[in-house]
């Protein structure tokens, strides 16, 4: 007998990642998607406003240093960000919160599609060049990456992070550390959770990867390119939503 290979048709796929069935596979296909969006996103900041909007250590420091020097439209920018940033984090975590209850399953389906459509928005940046303008796509970008940040943050469950590379290199530093030390001293040292390291670098190369797309897409197309991104994003979110409208 022949063995016929089942090949899935992308919208079958979406619903695998973002359907009714929550599965570890599919949650590790999601983090991973949104760190490649993000490592993208994240780049087009920096060619589209000449500022990394993932990097909230940095506005901080930027938010201290203009301070001292009383340059307060830049102070306004770092604040705007920072709290965009914040306030997506939130959003983010109110919409997953409300959607275990209300679309069990299906939690992370609204709030992906959310992100899918900030990033369309980052996209009209382009036609305001004021300082306004620029101030709105840097608040945009910013509360899309608390988004980002707070879903792979609640797929984890707290243990990754889509956009803050810091913290999960410095882990594998430290699950690194461990393992050497522990071939030395087994019986006192801990074990290292290989699993965990291999995420965490999964997610680091993924956000190197998105970086270095969305570096090339928004040098030749601008802000334009946040339109493949969010179609990205929304096609791996509409199908379930959809299917959550059927089902009513």
């Amino acid at each position: 007998m022949k063995r016929h290979r089942h090949i899935l048709h992308p919208l079958q796929s979406a619903r695998i990642i973002l359907g009714h069935r929550r599965t570890a596979g599919a949650d590790l296909v999601l983090a991973t998607v949104i760190a490649f969006t993000a490592g993208a996103a994240n780049a087009g900041g920096f060619f589209a406003l000449g500022q990394y909007t993932s990097h909230v250590t940095g506005y901080l420091s930027q938010l201290a240093d203009h301070l001292v020097v009383a340059e307060w439209w830049i102070c306004l920018v770092a604040i705007a960000a920072i709290g965009a940033f914040v306030t997506g984090a939130a959003f983010c975590s109110l919409l997953i919160h409300w959607a275990r209850v209300h679309m069990p399953g299906r939690q992370y389906a609204l709030s992906v599609a959310v992100q899918g459509l900030f990033l369309m928005l980052f996209a009209t940046g382009g036609w305001f060049e004021s300082p306004p303008g620029r101030l709105w796509s840097a608040a945009c970008l910013c509360f899309t990456m608390g988004m980002q940040n707070a879903t792979v943050s609640k797929i984890s469950g707290g243990r990754l992070r889509a956009t803050h590379a810091t913290a999960m290199v410095t882990d594998i530093g430290i699950g690194l550390g461990r393992a050497l030390y522990r071939r030395h001293d087994p019986e006192h040292t801990p074990r290292v959770d290989w699993h965990r390291m291999r995420l965490m670098a999964q997610l680091v190369f993924t956000f190197f990867l998105g970086g270095v797309t969305g570096a090339l897409g928004y040098a030749r197309v601008g802000f334009l390119f946040s339109l493949p991104l969010g179609c990205l994003l929304l096609a791996m979110a509409l199908p379930a939503l959809w299917r959550y409208r059927q089902s009513l």
